[in-house]
């Protein structure tokens, strides 16, 4: 007689199987009972209302605040609402097919509906990387990026800055800034300098902490975009060679594990930011030592969260948790119990949910782990009032490269450049100056005065971008009627031709991340034969410097009778022509030494001859 086991076991069995199909099939667990919408309720506190909301949250939507997606990876326009996502993200490419604001405008508002439909209607974050202003975006005013900010070594207009950023990001829907960077680089070869203010810890935390204030100013009722500061912990004192990207030689390598050092200068920008009131903070994609610091539970917990007393989130980079190990299971558990909170996945969110509840479910992850994790993340929302956010009544997007903030741009970018030479006084220029021949890759060209993360991810390289001013153009507004201006990019001017002064902007291309690394940052053969014939033409040369680094100079550019120091201005270039020709005041300072020979790098931080 055939076998029928008892009544009991075959419920088990059926049990067992729905439970292995939950975690495949992902049917909803959403429990049946009413919501307690009082964590709406703004007369509560904020972890009264926390606490309301993350005690009504099953497994699954708590998992779904944990994941940080590329925009473009979301399957399902319905999936954002269906797995309670925490958060989405705009990367490379990460843009809408109207790119213009409304066209931003028209998709996040789609993502934010898109959150609403969720069960418990949670608000999700938006991310880009405004670095410097809400750069993704046409149209948007295109600040100096951190490096010239950090020579203006102003924090109130670093704080002007991020509020403007802010602003603007708002107005497109995007509330989430992946900036600023307290980086400290001491290796001009990285490919990420011009990303961070400078190589002094007291001057970073200052800034740091004064971009954080600016981008979390509330500038629409009790919304303000969270502001990330990144990126912890190490960031930018690498050693060559040590990446483990097979692309890099120095980004995402490895710093080395030295406490000192830790402790003297990497850490104290961070503890100014967890003061003044950071919510969001980003795990560097290097190690420290043999740990990257997306596994390192010291560096996340003990240090960041314990010590400092951060009591808001932590973010891994792209990618960043599945750089711990290739098994991606093992990575997650491994982040997530380290301090990760949440996972910039950025692409597999079904994989993610699936292997998070299966790690519970094993007890792998405590599910007070996850709890903390969320309640972290439920923090900062409720902090920045997107459960308050009514896109109705969004800022104007005439915000968006308004001229009050171009001119606030302006302003930085003057500000920002650094007069490294001035033989004889020739510098400022008179705006009667009788002839001028302008020279040089960067003298006309807006893509390499704003560098990368401008619309696409490693910039552009040339005027497409509508809406800014180049040095050229700036100068040519600056000089009277009178004035001969003549323009050639490689100086080849006619034969016999001769001027008063000669300009050359010499430039980078644009680079963004490890593909900026380079063993020898330094100047174009092109560029410095512009020099080089241009000096033969002129009675004064005037040497102009669009950077993201310290470049290593030769004869030719050391030749200069004024050489000048620019970075990545961004959209004003008139902001230069103002120096050049005195209608503002050199200020600018070096935030970070400035080698004479590769020799001498990398040099250690501000200056110093030895790590202590």
């Amino acid at each position: 007689m055939q076998y029928r086991p008892p009544f009991f076991l075959s419920v088990g069995a059926v049990l067992v199987l729905l439970s292995l199909l939950g975690w495949f099939m992902l049917p909803s667990d959403e429990p049946m009972v009413p919501i307690d919408t009082s964590y709406r309720d703004t007369t509560k506190s904020l972890e009264e209302r926390i606490d309301i909301l993350l005690t009504q949250m099953t497994l699954r939507e708590k998992i779904g605040q944990m994941a940080l997606v590329e925009k473009n990876s979301v399957r399902d326009l319905d999936d954002v609402g269906e797995y309670g996502l925490g958060a989405l993200l705009s990367g490379s490419g990460g843009k809408p097919e109207n790119n213009t604001p409304e066209g931003w405008r028209s998709m996040t508002d789609a993502f934010h509906q898109a959150a609403r439909t969720s069960r418990l209607q949670i608000p999700l974050l938006y991310g880009a990387d405004a670095n410097h202003g809400h750069s993704n975006v046409p149209g948007a005013t295109i600040f100096p990026h951190h490096i010239g900010l950090g020579a203006t070594h102003d924090s109130a207009l670093v704080r002007q800055i991020g509020q403007a950023t802010g602003r603007e990001m708002l107005a497109t829907g995007v509330n989430w800034n992946f900036a600023p960077s307290l980086d400290l680089p001491k290796d001009m070869r990285w490919g990420r300098v011009y990303e961070a203010f400078g190589d002094d810890p007291a001057a970073v935390a200052a800034l740091g902490a004064a971009f954080v204030q600016g981008s979390q100013s509330r500038v629409l009722g009790d919304v303000f975009v969270l502001a990330t500061p990144k990126h912890f912990l190490g960031a930018g004192s690498m050693v060559w060679g040590s990446s483990t990207n097979e692309h890099f030689s120095i980004d995402q390598g490895m710093t080395p594990p030295l406490e000192t050092a830790l402790r003297r200068a990497y850490l104290p920008p961070f503890r100014e930011v967890v003061e003044q009131g950071a919510l969001s903070i980003m795990a560097g994609l290097n190690a420290w030592g043999d740990t990257k610091v997306s596994a390192s539970h010291y560096l996340l917990t003990e240090v960041l969260k314990e010590e400092l007393g951060f009591q808001g989130f932590v973010v891994s980079d792209w990618y960043g948790v599945y750089e711990i190990s290739e098994n991606k299971y093992e990575a997650l558990v491994t982040g997530i119990n380290a301090g990760i909170d949440m996972v910039m996945l950025p692409f597999d969110y079904q994989s993610f949910v699936k292997d998070v509840e299966r790690a519970v479910h094993t007890g792998a992850i405590a599910e007070a782990r996850i709890d903390d994790a969320v309640r972290r993340i439920l923090r900062a929302k409720f902090s920045a009032g997107l459960f308050e956010y009514d896109a109705e009544v969004a800022p104007s997007l005439e915000v968006v490269g308004s001229a009050e903030h171009h001119a606030l741009a302006r302003t930085a970018v003057a500000q920002s450049a650094v007069l490294l030479k001035n033989k004889g006084g020739v510098l400022p220029l008179t705006s009667n100056t009788r002839s001028i021949l302008v020279a040089g890759s960067g003298a006309d060209n807006a893509g390499r005065q704003m560098g990368a993360w401008t619309v696409e991810w490693q910039g552009i390289d040339g005027n497409w971008l509508s809406g800014t001013a180049t040095v050229l153009d700036g100068i040519k507004a600056s000089v009277d009627e009178h004035t001969i201006v003549e323009y050639d990019p490689q100086g080849t001017f006619g034969v016999g031709t001769h001027a008063e002064v000669g300009i050359v902007v010499v430039s980078e291309k644009p680079y963004a991340e490890g593909w900026g690394d380079s063993a020898l940052p330094t100047f174009s053969p092109e560029d410095v034969a512009a020099i080089r014939v241009v000096k033969a033409k002129t009675d004064t040369l005037v040497v102009v410097i669009l950077s993201g680094r310290p470049l290593i100079m030769n004869a030719e550019v050391a030749s200069g009778d004024a050489i000048v120091a620019a970075w990545l201005p961004g959209s004003e270039g008139a902001g230069l022509a103002d120096v050049l020709f005195g209608t503002k005041p050199f200020s600018g300072t070096l935030p970070l030494p400035w080698p004479a020979t590769i020799e001498q790098v990398p040099l250690l931080l501000s200056g110093k001859t030895q790590d202590s």
